[in-house]
């Protein structure tokens, strides 16, 4: 079956402190979107890559690819106002039956391994998300103070989300709610059970100054 993934890369970088988006920071010399797109192309060569982006950042990632020889195929789709509708952009390019997966364009880490799996089970589970173990003391705040939770009942949720391409265009025909915090919490709302795999704990991602330090380690 044909696969997809949209790349949403619509931040602005106001964690970072500068005034440079952050999916263009310099990582060991490229920008930051560039590694993330390879991790793609080295899972599948066959697999269309689409970058949503925002217009008014388009003609500068045309000018990144040409200075740095960037030659890996891809389309472009206009960000939109949220994710939500980044997203929703970015799938009106897509063509079923297939599988599409959603990736933060900050995520230059994930591994080709959890990018497999992903896409190998959504051809069964329909809706895929690669998490990782909460490994710090996690408590929650009430009325009373705070307390203790069993760390054990949570995970901390990574991209890429990998979908039946039905399922998920679906979903986003629904109207958009704040509650709709990542691609798994929208097809959720229709009643649709999300199935979880292992993720690679080096699938940071990068918002922060010092994220961008410990990427530059892990490269």
């Amino acid at each position: 079956m044909k696969k997809y993934v949209l790349i949403v890369a619509g931040g602005k970088g106001l964690r970072m402190g500068g005034e440079q988006p952050k999916q263009f920071l310099p990582l060991k010399g490229r920008p930051v979107l560039m590694h993330t797109l390879e991790q793609f192309y080295r899972s599948d060569v066959a697999m269309e890559i689409i970058l949503v982006l925002p217009h008014e950042q388009q003609n500068y990632w045309k000018q990144l690819c040409e200075e740095h020889h960037f030659t890996i195929k891809h389309r472009v789709a206009d960000g939109g106002e949220s994710r939500f509708h980044s997203v929703k952009n970015g799938l009106s390019l897509i063509e079923t039956p297939s599988i599409v997966g959603v990736h933060d364009g900050v995520r230059p880490f994930v591994s080709v391994d959890v990018i497999d799996r992903c896409y190998e089970l959504a051809l069964t589970k329909e809706a895929v998300v690669p998490v990782v173990d909460v490994v710090d003391t996690v408590r929650h705040i009430t009325n009373n103070g705070s307390e203790t939770v069993d760390r054990s009942a949570y995970k901390l949720v990574q991209t890429p989300q990998v979908f039946n391409a039905d399922l998920l265009l679906k979903g986003y025909e629904q109207p958009y709610s704040s509650a709709f915090t990542d691609d798994a919490s929208v097809v959720e709302a229709m009643g649709v059970k999300v199935a979880l795999t292992p993720g690679n704990r080096e699938n940071i991602k990068l918002t922060t100054p010092f994220d961008l330090k410990v990427a530059e380690a892990l490269l």
